[in-house]
C-alpha cells in the first residue's frame, strides 16, 4: 500500500513533490498547507485537498510522511513539529542554517523513533553519477582533483533566496547540493577550506561562490556556483593519476581520456603564440585511449521508493543524517572563509 505525504510549502519546490507524489508508485498525496492565499487556491485549482492550518496536517493521522518544503529559515521548527507529532519527516535542503539547529533537529528524530532524511535529489543526477561511475571503476586511476561547477546568467530569483535572514544565497541554494556530491566523490576527511564569494547582482546574500576544498590524502576539489556568467565553464572536470575526464555540460556525456604510455619515442615541438613547445604538445591514440562515457540510467522516484522502504524496515535510508551534518559543516567553513579571506585549516 502507498505511504500517504503532506507537503507544508506549495511553492516551487512543494509543487514538484505533489505533482510526483500524484504520478508516484510508492506515495499518494494526502494534501498541502501554505501560509499564503494565492498558494492555498492554486492548489484546490490542481485537484489537491488543502489544510486549513498546519495543526490540521500533522493531526491528519492517515499522513505518513510530511515533507517541508518552505523557506530555509522556517525548516527547523516545521520538521521537529512534524516529528513530535509521529510523522516521517522529509526536509528540503538546506535542512538548516547551522549545525545547532540541524542538531536539534536530529534530537527530535531520535526521540521520535520516526525517519528523518533531506532531500538531496541532485544524488540522482545523470552527470553526477557519470563522474561517480568513473571514480569507483578506477579506470584512469586514483583521483588527483575534480572540479563542479553550476554557471548560469539570471542571477539571483527574486523571491526569499535573495534575502540573508531567510537563507537565501547560493551556497546555501546550488552549493549545499554540489558539496554534498563532492564529498561523496571524495570520500575522505576534508582538512581545508577556502572560500571566495561574490556580490555582482547583490550586496545582501552570495550571488556566486568558489570553494577549494583539500583532502587528507592530498586530493582537491573545487565546488564554484555562478549566476552571472555568459559562458559557462565545464559541469565536471576531473584529473586522475591515469587520465582526465569531462563533462560539458549536464546533458552531454562524459568524456574520457585514458593513459596508455606516459612517454612516446619522438614528441614534434608545436607552435604556440610566438614560440614552440614540447611541454604542451597534444598526445595522439599512441599514449591516449579516449571514449565517451553511456549516459547513466536515473530515475528521481528512486528517492521515495528507497525511503519507503526503509520505513518498512527493508532498507537503509539513503540520505543518512551524518552526511547532511558534514556538508553543514563545510557550509559553515565555506561562509566563515569567506568573511575572514584566508584558508581555514577544519577535520570535517
Amino acid at each position: 500500500m502507498k505511504k500517504k505525504i503532506a507537503v507544508v510549502g506549495y511553492g516551487g519546490q512543494g509543487a514538484w513533490h505533489a505533482a510526483w507524489a500524484m504520478k508516484s508508485d510508492v506515495i499518494a498525496l494526502s494534501g498541502i498547507y501554505d501560509i499564503r492565499q494565492c498558494r492555498m487556491d492554486a492548489a484546490r485549482e490542481a485537484g489537491i485537498h488543502t489544510y486549513p492550518s498546519l495543526d490540521a496536517l500533522l493531526s491528519d493521522g492517515e499522513v505518513d510522511i510530511v515533507v517541508c518544503a518552505t523557506p530555509n529559515d522556517s525548516h527547523k521548527d516545521i520538521v521537529i513539529s512534524a516529528l513530535k507529532a509521529g510523522k516521517n519527516v522529509v526536509c528540503e535542503k538546506p535542512v538548516a542554517l547551522s549545525v545547532r539547529d540541524f542538531d536539534e533537529m536530529c534530537e527530535a528524530a531520535r526521540a521520535s523513533g520516526r525517519i528523518f532524511t533531506v532531500h538531496q535529489n541532485r544524488r540522482w543526477d545523470v552527470d553526477y553519477l557519470a563522474i561517480q561511475s568513473l571514480v569507483n571503476s578506477g579506470k584512469i586511476g586514483e583521483t588527483v582533483n575534480i572540479e563542479s561547477r553550476i554557471h548560469g546568467s539570471r542571477g539571483i530569483p527574486s523571491d526569499w533566496r535573495c534575502h540573508k535572514p531567510q537563507g537565501g544565497g547560493m551556497i546555501l541554494d546550488w552549493g549545499v547540493h554540489l558539496i554534498d556530491q563532492m564529498l561523496r566523490l571524495i570520500p575522505e576527511e576534508v582538512t581545508s577550506v577556502y572560500c571566495e564569494t561574490t556580490n555582482i547582482t547583490t550586496d545582501e546574500v552570495d550571488d556566486g561562490f568558489n570553494l577549494r576544498l583539500s583532502f587528507k590524502s592530498g586530493k582537491r576539489a573545487t565546488v564554484e556556483v555562478g549566476t552571472y556568467n555568459f559562458i559557462a565553464m565545464p559541469r565536471f572536470y576531473m584529473q586522475a593519476r591515469g587520465g582526465s575526464a569531462i563533462i560539458e555540460d549536464w546533458q552531454k556525456k562524459c568524456k574520457v581520456a585514458r593513459l596508455k604510455a606516459w612517454c612516446e619515442k619522438d614528441v614534434l615541438p608545436v607552435q604556440t603564440a610566438a614560440g614552440i613547445t614540447k611541454t604542451m604538445a597534444p598526445r595522439d591514440e599512441i599514449t591516449i585511449d579516449a571514449y565517451e562515457l553511456e549516459r547513466p540510467v536515473s530515475n528521481v522516484h528512486d528517492f521515495y521508493r528507497n525511503l519507503v522502504s526503509a520505513i518498512d524496515g527493508e532498507c537503509e535510508i539513503a540520505v543518512k543524517l551524518p552526511e547532511v551534518r558534514r556538508v553543514l559543516l563545510v557550509m559553515e567553513g565555506a561562509f566563515m572563509s569567506a568573511k575572514a579571506h584566508k584558508v581555514l585549516s577544519v577535520s570535517i
